[in-house]
């Protein structure tokens, strides 16, 4: 099989890997629950090509995303569920009915006018998808607690700030930054109160209330905290990678060289 730009390849490609007959045996095993960790991974990994600015890599990346979309949707057909075509007319229909402002008679000026429009369009489709499992006789999505919409899957961070979002629009939230920090001033008293008792468990569990307040307040920042943690990440990484490079320019080990040298050439670093 010879590749191509067509769409229509990859999705032959995907079909043939997982032929009962003639696919490969690895991707044949496969399900949803099985794939799902790739596709979060892949996720990242097209994050993190964006955060190093490499487009290659982008494109690359974005391709391997692209696969477990087509990974997920050749199983679904295996099962009667839905097809590749079905997953792109809902996300065509659904991104022609979220803007009326640019496919039909809507008006909107602003993003945040935006906001509120695709907000309002959202609750109108929940309404209409609540409809629809109630004449398939499934339970009711109105039944679940407000959060339980939310997926224990993603990332704690994400969990974090999508939970937030939930219980703000509800009323909630606090309604200045300047309360959170209060907060999150408390939390840090609490945590150095358990450290100093030395109970682990506490301490673990008022660790877990202050990261829940740092997401709370780049919420309130409209800071994604996901991304500025990765920019961190990244920033120390080169930081690091710069005192590894400066002491093998001067033959030295990192493992043996003191933390007074590493502190210098991450000042130096930080001055780059």
């Amino acid at each position: 099989m010879t590749p191509s730009n067509d769409i229509v390849r990859l999705l032959e490609v995907m079909a043939a890997l997982r032929d009962k007959e003639t696919g490969c045996p690895w991707d044949i095993e496969q399900n949803f629950e099985t794939i799902k960790p790739y596709t979060l991974e892949e996720a990242y990994e097209v994050a993190d090509a964006i955060e190093r600015n490499d487009p290659e890599d982008l494109c690359d990346e974005l391709g391997d995303l692209l696969l477990q979309v087509v990974f997920h949707a050749q199983m679904a057909k295996e099962e009667g569920l839905f097809s590749f075509e079905d997953v792109v007319y809902a996300i065509n229909k659904k991104m022609i009915r979220r803007h009326p402002h640019v496919f039909g008679d809507g008006n909107a000026k602003t993003g945040g006018e935006v906001k509120v429009r695709w907000d309002e369009i959202k609750a109108e489709e929940k309404q209409e998808r609540s409809e629809r499992r109630r004449a398939r006789g499934l339970a009711e999505e109105d039944s679940r607690g407000l959060l339980d919409t939310v997926s224990r899957a993603m990332p704690a961070n994400e969990e974090a700030l999508k939970i937030q979002q939930k219980a703000s629009k509800v009323g909630f939230d606090w309604n200045d930054p300047s309360l959170v920090l209060d907060k999150m001033e408390e939390e840090i008293a609490e945590l150095r109160a358990e450290i100093s008792k030395g109970n682990k468990d506490q301490v673990a569990d008022e660790m877990g209330d202050l990261m829940f307040v740092l997401v709370n307040l780049a919420r309130h920042l409209n800071v994604n905290p996901e991304m500025a943690l990765r920019g961190t990440n990244t920033k120390f990484r080169k930081r690091f990678s710069y005192i590894e490079q400066s002491l093998a320019d001067n033959n030295l080990d990192i493992k043996s060289a003191t933390l007074e040298q590493m502190e210098a050439l991450w000042v130096e670093a930080k001055s780059l």
